[in-house]
């Protein structure tokens, strides 16, 4: 889930991270790729669904670190890829040919990377007060006949774990990303019919929840992410601090995960297309 912050040469004013996600920290790129390993399958599987393949011109919105990029040029085939991030160093230090990069934030009102027969957006709306904005200028970049596949995080799983310590920061993770980033997963179920206000058809969605083992990437994603966000989770947000976690509940959960007593649901992904009709 792509949390990360724009190259430093864009000003960031909060929204996306910093100061719990920095891009040049040690293992941030892993902990991206754990996110990606553990969704990527799910993703390759829609679009392939959909007939991504030869003669296709394709945008990755918020690429992380080019996973879905590079599948896209290397394996599906398509004639043209641009990864657009803020900041796509870990595209750019794996280059492979028919991708290219582009440093730009979606959020800019200005930005227009053309149109394109698939536009892919994932783990990048839901960190986006301005979402439904965002992905109305995303609609208009699908050329007709074209594909716009959208993904971000859904928690059904979570409320019914019955680990307390880990019911407690995973609650306490949304709560800090929605309070230091504005981070809402609680409209991307709503996406089928956002797709359709904007002029869609073919429109569908699925949810993909993958389960925590111990040795699973998803797993490794959050131990990776609590982590990163150690200072944030134990300190809670708000004006009292109520979501503070207890002193060694962060711990706990974190053993729970490299226990092999792990029986959980992850958090999910939810992906939503829609087709931009032909003229």
């Amino acid at each position: 889930m792509d949390e990360r912050p724009a190259d430093p040469a864009v000003p960031d004013d909060g929204r996306y991270g910093t100061d719990l996600f920095a891009p040049d920290g040690t293992g941030e790129g892993e902990r991206i790729d754990y996110g990606a390993l553990a969704y990527d399958a799910a993703t390759r599987a829609r679009l392939t669904a959909l007939g991504v393949g030869p003669g296709w011109r394709c945008l990755d919105v918020g690429a992380g670190t080019g996973t879905i990029s590079r599948w896209l040029a290397e394996e599906a085939g398509v004639d043209e890829v641009l990864a657009l991030d803020r900041d796509p160093r870990f595209v750019d230090a794996r280059p492979v040919g028919r991708l290219r990069t582009m440093a730009a934030d979606v959020t800019d009102p200005a930005l227009a990377p053309g149109r394109f027969d698939l536009v892919h957006c994932r783990f990048v709306l839901m960190h986006l007060p301005t979402h439904a904005e965002v992905l109305a200028r995303l609609a208009d970049w699908v050329a007709p006949g074209g594909w716009l596949v959208v993904g971000d995080a859904v928690d059904l799983t979570t409320a019914d774990s019955p680990q307390p310590a880990y019911r407690r920061t995973m609650s306490a993770m949304w709560q800090a990303l929605r309070e230091r980033i504005g981070t809402d997963i609680g409209w991307v179920t709503g996406y089928p019919q956002l797709l359709r206000g904007l002029g869609l058809r073919e429109v569908g969605a699925e949810v993909h929840v993958p389960p925590l083992t111990p040795d699973a990437p998803v797993t490794a994603f959050w131990r990776d992410t609590w982590l990163s966000m150690r200072d944030a989770l134990e300190a809670g947000t708000g004006p009292e601090a109520e979501t503070a976690l207890e002193p060694g509940e962060l711990d706990r959960a974190l053993a729970y995960l490299a226990s092999p007593e792990l029986a959980d649901l992850s958090p999910g992904m939810i992906t939503a297309w829609g087709r931009r009709p032909l003229p």
